[in-house]
């Protein structure tokens, strides 16, 4: 049960209301940005709440169990507070929500209605769909570690230990050539062997993308020493000639590039000595290595 301000309880008890609802969105780049179904913008907590917008939600569902409750939000794409390629490059994802349920006549007369994240995004050409995830939803994250073959620790973080800012794991180059969408021969990374950045990550310093960070799906040699880059998703702008980017290397989580490539095996988070499926699947026969003894 929510407990309502006096001014607000007073103001529901007079049976006709001034209430219009608002939405305080915070990206995972820190930005803040507030939307209301009211017809002029409201302020509070230092947000503020913009109207016509082309933003409206659909009504709360809310259940007793502990299954995910979901709101949906519609809206335009706008320039300068929604835009298409934001939420391309993923910018909106997981945002964190709060809904507010306000006296657009007395803003500190409100409640907090829930909070959530943003879950999936459905875009079309001129509008998008968000889904509201209630807090439920973090129930719904694994936790804990898997018992896999391949390493579970993400490439430069604690439990790895590798500095993705060392000179042997970081270059700085540019777009030569746009090969495809999301491919493109490179300038200035001739001195790195090929696939050293194949599962990396690369970090665009100039140009449309500047700022926003993407997956690299292969790092590839060409006959003339170029390197050749392959993105994992087209960025959400397009890329340009000479656009200059920051890139790092990358890890297929497999024992042995932690033991070649890294020599960071004292830090490998896998078991890479388990058994496989046909190993664990196959049948015992005498004289042959599944013979029953221990592997």
């Amino acid at each position: 049960m929510k407990s309502l301000l006096p001014a607000l309880q007073a103001h529901l008890d007079e049976g006709t209301t001034t209430l219009a609802w608002c939405w305080r969105i915070t990206r995972a780049d820190g930005q803040v940005f507030g939307f209301t179904d009211h017809d002029r913008t409201l302020n509070f907590d230092g947000t503020s709440f913009e109207p016509e917008s082309g933003f409206a939600a659909s009504e709360l569902r809310a259940g007793s169990d502990l299954a995910v409750d979901a709101q949906d939000a519609e809206g335009v794409l706008r320039s300068g507070v929604i835009t298409e390629s934001d939420i391309a490059a993923g910018l909106w994802d997981g945002a964190a929500v709060e809904v507010w349920r306000v006296n657009w006549q007395d803003t500190s007369q409100r409640v907090l209605m829930r909070r959530g994240a943003i879950g999936e995004i459905r875009r079309g050409r001129v509008a998008f769909t968000a889904e509201m995830r209630s807090l439920a939803h973090v129930l719904d994250q694994p936790v804990g570690r898997s018992f896999q073959a391949g390493c579970d620790a993400v490439l430069g973080d604690g439990r790895c230990g590798i500095d993705l800012d060392s000179p042997a794991w970081k270059g700085a180059g540019t777009v030569a050539v746009l090969l495809r969408d999301r491919a493109f021969s490179a300038a200035g990374l001739s001195g790195f062997a090929a696939g050293l950045f194949t599962f990396g990550t690369l970090t665009w310093d100039t140009g449309a993308n500047a700022g926003r960070r993407v997956e690299v799906e292969r790092h590839e040699v060409a006959t003339t020493g170029e390197a050749i880059i392959t993105l994992l998703e087209p960025p959400g702008s397009p890329i340009a000639a000479n656009d200059a980017f920051t890139i790092r290397a990358g890890c297929d989580k497999s024992f042995a590039t932690c033991r070649d490539r890294f020599a960071n095996t004292a830090n490998f988070r896998g078991f890479p000595h388990i058994p496989g499926n046909d190993t664990v699947l196959r049948y015992a026969s005498q004289g042959k290595a599944n013979d029953g003894s221990v592997l």
